[in-house]
């Protein structure tokens, strides 16, 4: 471990050194973002070889030095200093496991209603406004990029976005189907329906990680039904985008210029071709989809969140909590908190095979 994180600590001050020498806006931006993932291992890891080095020096005083009060105060200095070290190394393994190709990352979060009909559309709504006030909670702002509403008050798609380098990291786990267990407004008999949502986190790509040819996109444009006062149906602001070669569509409406709408269409365009080709290469990753909790697969049944006993379960995981009324206002802490523990657990315990 010592000479890793002496190789750490040498790329840590060779960025630092190229940070000063840089001019370019790309460079700065690229080399500040390995920076900052970096400084906290760099911290850790100077701590670590200090008190090796005090512990080495101890050790060696020991051996030469004939006073008892010398001994003793060594000896212990020595036991406090490797019982530190234990410390740091577990910490130390979980920081340096390989990480997350998309950690840093901005996402799209695309909530769309599944089987449940009406009720289902109306649970959309609820996740959406959880994940909002989530969001909220910890410093990020949602901006809707394109919704369908159903007129009651639910969703049958919203799209919205989270352009902050946590974003990622604190999303990440929220891919897959979500089931609902409730009394649904829409029913008067007082029956629990079951219902579904599905819910996919697109890291935002780059358009330098996709290339898209104006030639392989249809646009077409439409009046909008969503946001915008008196300029809905008015304009043809909404834009509708169709990647020819793999048939994805993406729309955007909220906006009212047509030339804002298709940036944000551009954008889910791009994050949802980097995701298929991400779902591809994930087919062949095996080892790796076992390592993770849960596939990220949307089609993945994730978590129930039943009403009557208010009480919302993940079943990758296992983890039940009791405050579901909570949960629904964003208090979402505890469940990701063991989410992330669990899968560092099972990263661990792949490394270590």
């Amino acid at each position: 471990m010592i000479d890793r994180l002496k190789k750490i600590q040498e790329k840590y001050l060779r960025i630092e050194d190229e940070l000063a020498r840089a001019t370019a806006s790309d460079t700065l931006k690229n080399l500040s973002k390995e920076r900052s993932r970096l400084t906290p291992v760099y911290t850790k890891a100077d701590e670590y070889l200090k008190i090796t080095k005090d512990c080495q020096d101890a050790k060696s005083l020991l051996e030469s030095d004939n006073d008892p009060d010398m001994h003793a105060m060594l000896k212990s200095e020595i036991e406090e200093g490797e019982k530190k070290l234990e410390e740091l190394a577990k910490e130390l393994e979980i920081m340096l496991l390989p990480p997350d190709p998309n950690s840093g990352k901005s996402i799209l979060v695309e909530i769309r209603a599944g089987t449940g009909g009406e009720e289902s559309g109306l649970f959309c709504a609820d996740l959406f406004r959880m994940y909002n006030k989530y969001a909220d909670k910890q410093g990020l702002r949602a901006e809707i990029i394109d919704a369908s509403p159903t007129g009651i008050g639910g969703f049958k798609e919203i799209v919205f976005s989270l352009d902050d380098d946590r974003a990622y990291d604190l999303f990440k786990f929220e891919s897959g189907t979500h089931r609902v267990q409730r009394i649904p407004e829409t029913e008067s008999g007082g029956r629990i329906h079951t219902s579904a949502v599905t819910v996919a986190i697109l890291p935002e790509a780059e358009e330098k990680e996709v290339e898209i040819r104006e030639s392989d996109l249809r646009i077409d444009v439409y009046r909008s039904s969503g946001a915008g006062g008196q300029h809905v149906n008015t304009t043809d602001s909404a834009v509708r985008i169709t990647h020819i070669p793999t048939g994805i569509v993406v729309a955007s409406q909220e906006e009212r210029s047509q030339i804002k709408n298709r940036d944000k269409a551009m954008r889910v365009l791009r994050a949802r071709i980097v995701d298929q080709m991400a779902d591809a290469a994930k087919q062949s990753a095996d080892a790796l989809k076992k390592a993770q909790v849960g596939s990220g697969d949307r089609s993945e049944r994730i978590r129930t969140y039943n009403f009557p006993q208010g009480r919302c379960t993940d079943h990758r995981i296992g983890f039940t909590s009791h405050n579901l009324p909570a949960i629904m206002e964003g208090d979402l802490d505890e469940l990701i908190d063991a989410l992330v523990q669990e899968d560092r657990s099972k990263r661990l315990a792949e490394a270590k095979a």
